[in-house]
């Protein structure tokens, strides 16, 4: 019998992706993970309050001005920045908080568990879906 895989779930549910910290830059790789992921057929939603577009999609400042459904919210910011994205999150009923590779807050996690969201911390959000959706 398959084990459950609840990265894997989350993956196959989710269709919009709001990224925390996305750069216009395609040099960058919170560019060029989005892209990815855009290629594979989620919507990517920047949020990053200095440019004002990325991807085809126009940026917004913070979380609570986009005004749509969001399912996963991706994270591309130094961890002191993580525990304010994530109570916005909280805030805003999010299901999902992804923390990039390296990007690492036990406390602002443990808070979004508690608050009932499912969290990846410390994991790229490619490849986890290359492994196992591809």
């Amino acid at each position: 019998m398959a084990q459950p895989d609840p990265i894997a779930d989350l993956l196959k549910r989710a269709k919009t992706i709001a990224v925390v910290g996305l750069s216009d830059n395609p040099l960058r790789v919170s560019h060029g993970v989005s892209a990815y992921m855009q290629n594979q057929g989620y919507r990517i939603i920047p949020v990053n309050p200095r440019i004002t577009s990325s991807l085809g999609e126009r940026s917004y400042a913070t979380l609570a001005d986009v005004g749509e459904k969001i399912d996963i919210v991706n994270i591309f910011r130094r961890p002191e920045f993580v525990e304010t994205v994530v109570d916005e999150a909280i805030q805003l009923k999010i299901p999902a908080i992804w923390m990039q590779e390296d990007v690492i807050h036990e406390q602002a996690a443990a808070k979004a568990r508690q608050a009932g969201l499912f969290v990846v911390m410390d994991r790229c959000i490619l490849k986890e879906h290359r492994s196992r959706l591809r």
